[in-house]
């Protein structure tokens, strides 16, 4: 199954190929959050991006076409309300039946709905021959707005650091891309009854916080860039971690503010990182607005040890944890002609 962003490179909306397969099928994975480089803006750019794809959870999907839009599995309103906003924008009087085989939890901080609007979107426009970029269908439907991390982990997978948004509406450039070392592992602790901010809750959070001084944002950008990335493509996993620790420490600690004064939006999932920690893990912190907190290890032999040692913990105060690796490609498509 040929990664998207191979499969579709046009920037223009609404031009068609010949290809109608019966139905198509597209998997896409979560991504991390890993901070943001700038929440100042006065150089004239806010926000900017640091994030990481993930093997799981994904998101996967079958769309045909139908008498009706309709969906079935998880999270399908959500998939199908997308669905009619793409096909209104492409001008398509069919209607379209999409179902949800797997879908990342919503709300968690792993980029849920991201992954299906753009996976709606591009099942949509090969189902029907339209050539039109995963990129261009995020900004479409506003999934760029402050961060393209997102999109570029459906598009390339990877480690990703944007250039944050500037004046216009597209979504923020792609500053580095890279393969995450094959060997590390990250340990999420998830909270099923916890949600991060979202919607205009998210909206009104960004616009009551204060700027981030200009100290510390300067403080972040060098440690992204002269410890974070540098330690990330040369695999040395310690100052990896001790710089998304410190990273997370600023930023975490400035939305405090918007997570009732704690830089966790879910204090037992605070808890059972930092238990990670104690035992060894490294590189600590909160992905996005959370509940989803997040752990480093240089191996799968040391993430097990790490998931032993603090799962009846995690267990106990009703939360879970997860390995999963560094998912270095996109998303995947397959055109079903024989259905």
């Amino acid at each position: 199954m040929p990664p998207l962003a191979d499969a579709m490179q046009s920037e223009a909306p609404g031009q068609k190929s010949t290809a109608h397969p019966e139905a198509v099928r597209v998997e896409t994975a979560a991504r991390l959050h890993l901070g943001f480089l700038d929440l100042n803006g006065s150089l004239g750019r806010i926000f900017g991006s640091i994030g990481l794809a993930i093997n799981r959870p994904h998101t996967e999907l079958v769309l045909r076409r139908s008498d009706v839009f309709r969906g079935d599995g998880p999270d399908h309103e959500r998939a199908v309300r997308q669905l009619q906003r793409f096909a209104q924008l492409f001008g398509l009087t069919s209607s379209y039946e999409i179902s949800v085989k797997n879908a990342i939890p919503p709300h968690a901080g792993l980029g849920s709905g991201t992954q299906l609007a753009v996976a709606a979107g591009v099942a949509l426009a090969a189902l029907e021959g339209i050539d039109i970029t995963p990129t261009r269908l995020g900004e479409v439907v506003d999934r760029g707005a402050r961060s393209a991390i997102g999109i570029a982990s459906f598009e390339r997978g990877g480690f990703i650091v944007d250039g944050g948004k500037g004046g216009s509406d597209r979504a923020p450039p792609i500053m580095i891309r890279t393969d995450f070392p094959e060997a590390w592992r990250s340990l999420l602790v998830t909270d099923p009854k916890a949600s991060g901010v979202h919607g205009e809750a998210e909206t009104n959070a960004f616009a009551t916080l204060p700027p981030l001084p200009d100290a510390a944002a300067a403080s972040v950008c060098r440690l992204v860039l002269m410890q974070l990335v540098p330690a990330l493509m040369e695999e040395e996993i310690e100052p990896f971690g001790d710089a998304l620790t410190e990273i997370q420490k600023i930023v975490g600690g400035h939305f405090a503010a918007a997570q009732g004064g704690s830089p966790w939006t879910s204090p037992a999932v605070g808890r059972v990182v930092e238990a990670l920690r104690a035992n060894g893990a490294i590189g600590i912190g909160q992905s996005s607005w959370g509940p989803t907190g997040f752990a480093f290890a240089a191996s799968q032999e040391i993430a097990q040890h790490l998931y032993d040692s603090s799962i009846e913990l995690a267990r106990g105060v009703g939360l879970e944890i997860m390995i999963v690796e560094g998912r270095n490609r996109g998303a995947t498509i397959e055109k079903i002609t024989n259905t």
